[in-house]
């Protein structure tokens, strides 16, 4: 693997240029973070929760390993049975974000199983299974074990099906890095792909709140079939501005099984419970009040209100940088905008000219894969007069 993790080789970077610039006004557009304050209603919730800790009558200790009940019954009601989607509450398995149960579902896999993952790519998806020894020999920016899937403007950054069969497929929409969202019938036919080749789909859901479009389906259940063959991860992060609080979920059917040493079929559900179990101790009770209060019919409203913000601000990126010449995709169903570089313009050259000469910083597209060289991710998670700022100086650029 390379050395440094995407993201800390942009902290770098940044730390320089601001140690060499200590009054420049840099505007941050770079790492998905949220700007935003939690939801009142989460805080009401945590601050409940903080004073049942501070009474032996309601004070929690370790809590269950997949998540408090009062939880998993709120997301399997809100965000599948409330959509016409049979998902119970012990097929859902809380966690402290999205990041650490898709790094660390491949523990329940073989170490010999062909991965597939779209190209660009979240780092996490490739770093982890190379960690897992299933990445092969490095060749350049890739890994010769792991099979890509190019996202590129040609075939509208949706991955085709694999030419060669791949055990398991990271899938994300909408997707980050593009900001791209697969439809109802792209998403079908890797569901079809799956449940042909036996092939299982680690799905991650991480930025389903934004979807605006009907077409966009907001989880893979919707899909028929998807329970046969496919894992969903969702996070607070994004959603709810947890980025701090730490808090997500995992959704494994029952159903869903795998084959194991002696060609039984295993179910992925209890596999996971039993990693779950050995490896982690729960999401904190105070952060799962949190998620919980975001289930209310307040915390509702004023997560939809702090999309709404960010989604305002991807649009007036979209429009600013279209509007300056520059061809940009995403930016409609999530809060990222995938923008083409100029021409000649390597994406690690580009970012060093917004950093530099406008105090811009964005996200490098080679760091997400090899189809990433050439472009720059930019995200909403920003202040609408910060968001203004960057798009007047990148105009001017």
């Amino acid at each position: 693997m390379p050395e440094s993790y995407l993201f800390s080789e942009i902290s770098r970077r940044v730390s320089a240029f601001k140690e060499n610039n200590p009054g420049a006004d840099i505007i941050r557009m770079g790492i998905g973070d949220v700007t935003r304050p939690l939801c009142g209603a989460a805080i009401e919730a945590m601050h409940r929760a903080v004073d049942d800790e501070a009474d032996a009558a309601s004070f929690h200790g370790y809590g269950p390993e997949q998540g408090y009940p009062f939880l998993r019954d709120r997301i399997a009601e809100t965000d599948y049975r409330s959509r016409g989607i049979d998902i119970d509450a012990d097929e859902i398995f809380v966690g402290d974000g999205a990041k650490s149960d898709l790094g660390n579902f491949g523990d329940i896999l073989a170490s010999d199983c062909r991965v597939a993952v779209t190209d660009p790519v979240y780092p996490v998806y490739v770093d982890t299974n190379v960690m897992a020894g299933r990445g092969g020999a490095p060749d350049g920016c890739r890994h010769e074990g792991i099979i890509y899937l190019p996202m590129t403007r040609e075939n509208g950054y949706v991955p085709q099906l694999p030419s060669v069969r791949s055990d398991v497929i990271y899938l994300c929409s909408p997707n980050n890095p593009t900001g791209t969202a697969m439809t109802r019938d792209e998403l079908k036919m890797w569901v079809d792909y799956a449940r042909r080749e036996g092939s299982l789909i680690l799905f991650d859901s991480a930025y389903e709140a934004y979807i605006h479009n009907p077409d966009v389906p907001h989880s893979i259940y919707e899909i028929e079939g998807a329970r046969d063959v496919a894992v969903e991860f969702r996070s607070f992060s994004k959603t709810a501005g947890f980025t701090g609080i730490r808090c997500g979920y995992t959704v494994v059917p029952r159903q869903l099984t795998g084959i194991g040493e002696s060609g039984e079929r295993v179910p992925l559900n209890r596999l996971w419970r039993r990693r779950q179990c050995t490896k982690f101790n729960g999401a904190s009770y105070v952060s799962q009040r949190a998620a919980e209060a975001t289930y209310t019919a307040e915390g509702r409203r004023q997560i939809a209100e702090t999309i709404d913000y960010y989604m305002e601000n991807a649009r007036i990126m979209r429009e600013s940088l279209a509007a300056a010449g520059y061809e940009v995709a995403g930016g409609v169903d999530s809060p990222y905008v995938w923008l083409k570089t100029p021409e000649g313009v390597s994406s690690w050259d580009f970012f060093d000219r917004l950093l530099s000469r406008v105090a811009v910083v964005g996200t490098p597209g080679a760091g997400f894969g090899a189809c990433g060289e050439g472009y720059l991710r930019l995200t909403a998670f920003n202040t609408r007069e910060a968001t203004r700022e960057a798009m007047e100086r990148i105009s001017r650029l």
